[in-house]
């Protein structure tokens, strides 16, 4: 249904003499990954007007009312004839595309009209189509993109090995994404009533495979002293009711908070969005959710700009910050209940343990800040 307004948006918002600037995002956490750089070319540019695009509702639904856009919509269907119906619409001096959501017609099409195009954040793997003897095609659109910002140098080396060379390590936005996390005032006056004091666990963006190996864990030892944040990754009133009949103990959710005594729970639900990087803030420990299914992890930087020591699943191959971070700093892979009891347990009780990990997670944020400098640095020249 979105897409079907998306040309009929644009045509009543984007007059053809504007000046234009195209920013793409698969999803919410591709424009978390992209906003430092959308910024900056935001105030670079005030008299351009800026279309924001996403493929999913995760994030058309979250960011659509963007600051930094003009106009938000959802990108047609990958085909030529709308890959040359959207840029008749737009004519954009420079596309900027996020990390992976690449489409062929549409970067084809900004190819053949001689129109600027980057990627940023870009991190590749070797079992990727690009570096396969059958993926010509795919490999041609690579060599759309006027530059490639990718994350790490063995993503530099895989573009080399097809004989792309625009390609700079620059890093990941992200670090700088959350680092600016701390010029806000992340203080959430409910969460410090619920908290009242106690130690507390955030558990993020959580699946049903995450809850299921911490349930027991919760319903064993959440208390007045140790506090439980969950919020779920899907927010509706089925997995809401789900995640309520599992856990024993004394709850409440963010719905139904009003007129509460928060401090009365050993359990809070956040059955709502848009607040989990300010509840971070918050955490004495974190566990971030998606890598104990397949589902993807979740974004770990978001905790870790809060010096606190982070706990994910088994399945985070696909994800080098969760490497890196593993080695370098104060995050725990764990694959099953008991290795999370031990590991839960040790932060709990060890303080200045669980202050050493955290120290090493912001210290790594720290150390990997810096991205936008040089993206914008080659924009600007």
């Amino acid at each position: 249904m979105g897409r079907s307004q998306t040309f009929t948006r644009l045509k009543n918002n984007i007059n053809p003499s504007e000046k234009t600037l195209w920013f793409h995002c698969a999803s919410l956490g591709e424009y978390e990954q992209g906003l430092p750089v959308f910024k900056a070319l935001r105030k670079d540019n005030p008299n351009h007007k800026i279309i924001l695009s996403f493929f999913s509702p995760s994030g058309y639904e979250v960011r659509k009312n963007s600051e930094i856009a003009d106009i938000a919509v959802y990108l047609p269907i990958d085909t030529k004839k709308h890959a040359i119906r959207f840029l008749d619409a737009i004519n954009p001096e420079l596309s900027v595309f996020v990390k992976y959501d690449i489409w062929p017609n549409l970067l084809l099409e900004v190819k053949k009209r001689n129109l600027r195009a980057i990627l940023i954040s870009a991190h590749f793997r070797k079992n990727q189509v690009y570096f396969k003897s059958y993926g010509n095609y795919l490999k041609k659109v690579l060599f759309t993109f006027e530059h490639i910002f990718v994350q790490d140098e063995k993503s530099k080396k895989l573009l080399n090995s097809i004989r792309y060379k625009n390609v700079t390590v620059s890093g990941d936005t992200r670090y700088d994404r959350v680092s600016a996390q701390l010029e806000q005032n992340n203080n959430l006056d409910f969460i410090l009533d619920f908290k009242n004091k106690s130690l507390c666990v955030v558990i993020g963006s959580s699946w049903p495979e995450d809850e299921e190996i911490l349930v027991d864990f919760i319903n064993e030892n959440a208390s007045k002293d140790l506090k439980f944040i969950i919020a779920p990754h899907e927010i509706n009133s089925i997995k809401t009711n789900n995640l309520l009949s599992i856990i024993k103990l004394k709850t409440v959710l963010f719905s139904d908070m009003q007129e509460k005594n928060l401090s009365d729970y050993n359990i809070f639900i956040i059955d709502t969005v848009g607040h989990l990087s300010k509840i971070y803030n918050h955490a004495d420990i974190a566990y971030v959710g998606g890598a104990m299914g397949t589902t993807g992890l979740h974004n770990i930087l978001e905790p870790a700009i809060f010096g606190i020591p982070i706990i994910i699943g088994k399945n985070y191959t696909k994800f080098p910050e969760a490497i890196a971070m593993i080695e370098q700093a104060g995050v725990t892979s764990i694959k099953n209940p008991l290795e999370l009891k031990m590991v839960l347990n040790t932060l709990i009780l060890n303080k200045e343990y669980r202050k050493k990990q955290g120290q090493l997670n912001r210290h790594y944020i720290d150390q990997n800040k810096g991205a936008i400098v040089q993206i914008m640095d080659y924009l600007r020249t």
